[in-house]
């Protein structure tokens, strides 16, 4: 089997996955990663920002819960899919904000910039624990550090067709650098 790798980048309530193998995008899908019957959980810290602190601890906790799970079930079925063609998940690249460091939810529910902070990371998290429960090599890259690269990527999902949008380029750019990484390792 071709190994694979997956580039994902996450948004509020959703992420964008893209995997390659030799050189080439071979798939490409969108995650969902909040469940819509839970008031708020597509921006949690949004709505936990409302509430007491011990409740909005409860409530991040919770939604935190749900969005692993639906993250590890996602990849597991890009996993299986992927074994299907013939290919075998051999690791993840999860795509990674600035790195602002966050501190007592508090202070974060307290200042609005520190909430959209705290939901990049709550995503980020979420796609995190759904590779590793999945048995997936994971490593993570800025953002900023691919954004160089950008037009590398242009061609790289052709084949496919649309949508080829900056998600899907960074997503790929990310697993074309995971997978060569793991290539260049022995």
């Amino acid at each position: 089997m071709l190994k694979a790798t997956l580039g994902l980048r996450a948004h509020s309530g959703w992420a964008v996955a893209v995997a390659v193998a030799g050189g080439a995008v071979i798939e490409r899908r969108r995650i969902e990663l909040c469940d819509c019957l839970v008031p708020g959980s597509k921006q949690p810290y949004h709505r936990a920002a409302q509430m007491p602190l011990g409740e909005a601890a409860q409530y991040l906790e919770r939604c935190a819960q749900i969005s692993a799970a639906m993250a590890e079930a996602a990849v597991r079925r890009i996993v299986a899919d992927l074994s299907g063609a013939g290919y075998r998940a051999a690791g993840c690249s999860i795509l990674l904000g600035a790195g602002r460091p966050l501190g007592e939810l508090a202070k974060t529910l307290a200042s609005h910039p520190l909430i959209h902070t705290a939901e990049g990371e709550f995503y980020r998290d979420a796609l995190r624990e759904g590779a590793r429960h999945c048995g997936l090599a994971l490593d993570g890259i800025k953002e900023r550090d691919l954004r160089p690269s950008l037009g590398e990527a242009a061609e790289l999902g052709k084949n496919l067709g649309p949508p080829w949008r900056e998600d899907e380029k960074l997503c790929a750019l990310a697993a074309l650098r995971a997978i060569r990484s793991r290539a260049a390792k022995p």
